[in-house]
């Protein structure tokens, strides 16, 4: 395949804005040298997106996502490095970028069509065609001022559909607007894309992230964390997050003391994992030698309860191997989980199987193509 857009170890660098820095930064400049002073918002993105392809950004906020398509858009310019587009581009960015505010929106499709190449007779037979994608009625003729967000998202949008660009550039536009045109996006989307488009996605949403694109980039802090396929760029990056909320909850949790010592988890072992199950294995402390319980789950990356069970529940007495030490081995089949990173977590319990004394965690992943949402994989019949 041929490559529509190269991204060659492209760096930016912002300068800062007190008045020396600027100043140095202004000679630099006037003796042809590069700035390397400031804040750097990218460092060292390299990619490239084929024709055809249908390519994904994601990251956090501040990331850097918006910068690179600034730069890929040709509004900004790398400090180092280069951008290389062949074709026609359509660039969907900031909400509203390219519309004047007094001017009406019929107006700034005509302004906004011409600074594209589209003029004239060609402008009129693709105007109707639109408006009517924009399903805006008669604000088609009021001032963008007073449109609201996802009235400008419509618009912009509409237009796009009617340039139909070699490549296009779209920053969370499906997070804007209600939920029946964000349909009419991704029937769109899909169908420019099986039709030879070439599309390149920013959002947050790993649903559409994977429903959409074939390989994605995972920027983190203006650098390049993980390039792939969307699948897997989408599960690394649903794991970070839910290990990052996790560890938010932990931080924020009152321990008891007071609790901990009397029944210890001191060992656990996964044995064996897969996408069809688990073997686990352990072995809890008991200091006044009374048969402890033990609480087995399995919860996601972020701490969201998957299943949880009981030795007393399921009336699994523990084995007694020496004064004080009880060990267990239990064995989950047939569970179906989703494709993700989860954690199997043992809990040393008091022999009533009233309280929780200790607490220990063990990772794992399920591996898998899967796009369904949640945890497990749920039986079920369309009829």
């Amino acid at each position: 395949m041929s490559a529509l857009l190269s991204v060659t170890h492209v760096n930016k660098v912002f300068p800062r804005t007190n008045r020396g820095a600027g100043l140095r930064a202004f000679a630099r400049l006037a003796l042809g040298r590069v700035n390397t002073e400031g804040f750097s918002a990218l460092t060292d993105i390299d990619f490239s997106v084929n024709k055809g392809e249908s390519f994904a950004l994601v990251g956090e906020n501040g990331a850097g996502k918006s910068t690179l398509l600034k730069i890929i858009a040709g509004v900004l310019q790398p400090t180092t490095g280069s951008v290389a587009r062949t074709g026609t581009v359509g660039a969907l960015l900031e909400l509203g970028a390219g519309f004047h505010a007094e001017y009406t929106g019929r107006e700034n499709l005509k302004l906004a069509a011409a600074l594209q190449g589209l003029v004239g007779g060609a402008f009129d037979e693709k105007l109707d065609e639109i408006i009517a994608f924009a399903d805006i009625g008669e604000h088609i003729d009021a001032p963008i001022k007073t449109f609201s967000s996802g009235m400008i998202v419509r618009l912009g949008f509409a237009l796009v559909t009617a340039m139909k660009p070699d490549l296009l550039i779209t920053d969370e536009v499906l997070a804007v607007g209600d939920e029946s045109f964000q349909n009419k996006c991704i029937t769109w989307m899909e169908r420019y894309l099986s039709d030879g488009g070439t599309l390149l996605l920013v959002s947050h949403s790993l649903y559409h992230v994977k429903k959409l694109t074939q390989r994605a980039v995972w920027l983190d802090h203006g650098k390049q964390r993980l390039l792939g396929s969307s699948h897997d760029v989408a599960i690394a990056y649903q794991t970070f997050h839910e290990e990052k909320q996790s560890k938010a909850k932990a931080d924020a949790m009152d321990i008891d003391e007071a609790m901990l010592g009397q029944y210890a988890v001191i060992k656990l072992h996964i044995e064996s994992s897969d996408s069809n199950g688990l073997v686990a294995t352990g072995e809890l402390r008991s200091r006044d030698g009374r048969r402890p319980q033990v609480a087995v789950g399995i919860v996601r990356a972020d701490g969201t309860p998957v299943f949880g069970t009981t030795s007393e529940i399921d009336h699994h007495p523990l084995t007694e191997i020496g004064p004080g030490r009880f060990v267990f081995k239990v064995s989950f089949f047939d569970w179906r989980l989703l494709p993700g990173s989860y954690r199997l977590k043992a809990h040393a319990m008091d022999p009533e199987g009233m309280r929780v004394y200790d607490t220990v965690e063990r990772e794992f992943m399920v591996s898998g193509k899967r796009r369904e949402l949640g945890a497990v994989d749920i039986r079920r019949e369309w009829t």
